[in-house]
Order: C-alpha cells, then sequence, then structure tokens
C-alpha cells in the first residue's frame, strides 16, 4: 500500500512496516485502532490538524489514550489560542480524510508537533495517509521525515 505517507518516509530510507486493518465509520477513533493493529494506546498516535490564531495550520501527534492540549500547544506555537479544525475542512487542508490524517505528505507543509510521549517506545504506530492502514515506525526517524518537534503537548483523557 504505497501511499503518499509511506513514498515520503521510504524516499527518505527510513524503515517502516505497515498494518492493515478492517475499518468502519463507527471505530475510527485511534483507541479501536490501536486494538485491530495489536499494540497499546499509548504507542498509537492520532494526527490532528489545528489552527492557530496567529500562526495558521499545524499538525500534532498525541497518544490514542491522550487528548491534544491545545493550551499546551498555543504556548509552543505562539498563538494565544489553537483550535482543531473542523472535520469537513480537514481533507481539503491536508488531503486526507478523517480517520486517516498521516503526519507526513500533507497538501501542504505544514509545522508538525509530536507528543514527546512518543519516544518512550522503540516503535509507534501512525497513519499511513488512508483509513485501515496505520505505519509502524521509530518515533526519532517519524519526527526526522516530518521535520517535527517532540514537545509536551499531550493531556490525559481525564483531565
Amino acid at each position: 500500500m504505497k501511499t503518499i505517507a509511506v513514498r515520503w518516509f521510504e524516499q527518505r530510507g527510513y524503515q517502516y512496516e505497515l498494518r492493515e486493518y478492517e475499518f468502519n465509520e463507527t471505530e475510527l477513533d485511534a483507541i479501536s485502532v490501536a486494538e485491530k493493529v495489536g499494540m497499546k494506546p499509548e504507542s498509537v498516535f492520532k494526527t490532528l490538524v489545528a489552527r492557530g490564531d496567529r500562526h495558521g495550520v499545524m499538525l500534532a501527534c498525541v497518544a490514542a489514550s491522550a487528548d491534544l492540549d491545545l493550551k499546551k500547544l498555543a504556548g509552543l506555537t505562539g498563538n494565544k489560542r489553537v483550535e482543531l479544525v473542523p472535520v469537513k475542512e480537514i481533507q481539503s487542508l491536508t488531503g486526507y480524510v478523517r480517520g486517516g490524517v498521516s503526519p507526513l505528505g500533507s497538501k501542504k507543509k505544514y509545522p508538525l508537533f509530536i507528543d514527546q510521549s512518543a519516544l518512550q517506545f522503540e516503535k509507534i504506530s501512525v497513519s499511513a495517509g488512508m483509513r485501515g492502514v496505520q505505519m509502524i515506525v521509530a518515533p526519532a526517524d517519524l519526527a526526522r521525515a516530518g521535520e517535527a518537534q517532540l514537545v509536551d503537548i499531550a493531556k490525559t483523557l481525564d483531565d
């Protein structure tokens, strides 16, 4: 399954594994994906599309078991406020559909922020750019390939 994200990663010479899984419209959440690809939710990262009031669109990756802390992200990016973009805008901004947003290979190059918790794992899972396919990658390779910053941007789901 050679998606744009997979090609992007490959062209930079990084190793990865692809895992395909059955998906349906009611199970697009990252916790369900983690179960389907046989990984812990802490090591499966969802890619969220956000927009800052001063610096525009950005991508943020946090574990399935966490939420994106919009206040932390705003502070790190020089924005007063950051909000998730409406679902209807995701495809026009990134080229990806909800449930298949990859941190790599969007239509336009956006700043990428990956929660630093990724570094506690040898491998993490991110969307390969389409629903039903995950890329298993080394977090440092993902950060290099996406020119990402590894930062503290997550909060636990019960915060």
